[in-house]
């Protein structure tokens, strides 16, 4: 994709740049409330002490193009290498593009290319979800199976740019992708700000605070919970990261809690999306300007339990990695405890990033019978 060095600076106006630029080609998807998840979030919960005051407000990335965030960076990074001087003249575009990734942003580059007229290559694992597979393959892209690991699936993707000349786009780390998908965070806070509006016009109440105080997003590359970041630079908005602890998937936040970047991740978490290591422009961003407020992880069962509540609740189809952030609202107890000791009895309006709704009613029935067993 476009040089680094010529990409936009990383700051809040360049995200929203990236989104006059992505506009035509993305939905702006809906924010949905739930006042019995956000009377759940505020109850003590068993074996708990924190009782925080919470009103949830959800960011519905799921109903996104490909069904994830995704599409935003994809879309983003191809318009940003069409601009790069010499790519189209230099055949650029017969050559194609060319990435690694374990569902959806392999799905969100094969849509952006083939809406370009531009030929696709996707390295995925090998036990990358079906749908994701098939979806992948349906927006017309060549797919090449790798190994799980990150390393494993670079390598691969190493061989197909030296056989094909393809310029490769990679899922996360790169600023291009982090300023198209900070786009949904700018969407988040005008949605929410023009709810709490009618909101409070309806009401009567019309000079109350408006606006969210935090969001949580999941994170895996760190490309999309950078980007939201940004997008809330200068704001007063807090943002916080979310990942599982199975395996060690919580690389963010053990990264985050030392100050060294985890460089590897290997773990099989069924929130399948968010099991790579942070990407180093991202790091920068969440760490070293310290965009991100903190990080917190949460268990397979947790996730699973928030999975349910979204189905059951929002009538929502979500992916588990969409599911991590709603756990950390309704059972991390850290960050459940801070919102208590510094919101009091206003209480925190607290954004959930729903990242992507793919997947298999077949690995959602073994999920939920693993867990009726």
């Amino acid at each position: 994709m476009a040089d680094p060095s010529t990409s936009p600076p990383l700051t809040r106006a360049s995200v929203a740049a990236a989104r006059e630029l992505i506009q035509p080609f993305v939905h702006r998807t809906p924010v949905v409330t739930s006042s019995s998840l956000s009377a759940l979030a505020s109850a003590e919960q068993t074996g708990a002490k924190a009782k925080p005051k919470l009103r949830l407000w959800f960011k519905c990335e799921n109903l996104q193009k490909v069904g994830a965030f995704k599409a935003r960076g994809a879309f983003h990074a191809i318009e940003r290498l069409k601009q790069e001087p010499g790519w189209l003249e230099g055949g650029g575009r017969e050559r194609g593009v060319v990435t690694h990734s374990s569902g959806n942003h392999a799905q969100a580059l094969a849509l952006a290319a083939r809406t370009n007229g531009i030929p696709a290559y996707i390295v995925m694992p090998s036990i990358s979800a079906p749908p994701k597979i098939a979806a992948t393959k349906g927006y017309g892209a060549n797919v090449i199976f790798s190994g799980s690991t990150s390393v494993e699936r670079e390598a691969v993707t190493a061989g197909v740019v030296e056989e094909t000349g393809a310029r490769l786009v990679p899922p996360y780390d790169h600023p291009d992708i982090i300023l198209g998908q900070g786009t949904l965070g700018l969407e988040f806070q005008e949605q929410v700000e023009a709810l709490m509006a009618e909101e409070a016009k309806l009401s009567g109440k019309e000079g109350k605070k408006r606006g969210l105080d935090a969001i949580i997003a999941p994170c895996g590359g760190g490309g999309m919970l950078s980007g939201v970041a940004l997008s809330c630079e200068n704001t007063g908005i807090r943002v916080f990261g979310s990942e599982p602890s199975f395996q060690g998937a919580d690389d963010g936040k053990r990264g985050y809690e030392s100050g060294v970047r985890v460089e590897t991740v290997s773990t099989l978490t069924i929130a399948d999306g968010l099991r790579t290591p942070v990407g180093a422009y991202p790091w920068s961003v969440i760490y070293e300007r310290r965009l991100v407020a903190g990080f917190y992880s949460v268990s397979e069962e947790d996730i699973k339990r928030a999975l349910r509540l979204a189905y059951e609740r929002l009538k929502l189809v979500i992916e588990p990695s969409s599911a991590v952030p709603l756990a950390v609202a309704l059972y991390n107890e850290e960050f459940r405890g801070l919102v208590e000791r510094e919101a009091g009895e206003d209480g925190w309006d607290v954004g959930v990033v729903f990242s992507g709704g793919n997947v298999s009613l077949e690995a959602l029935g073994k999920l939920f019978a693993e867990e009726v067993a």
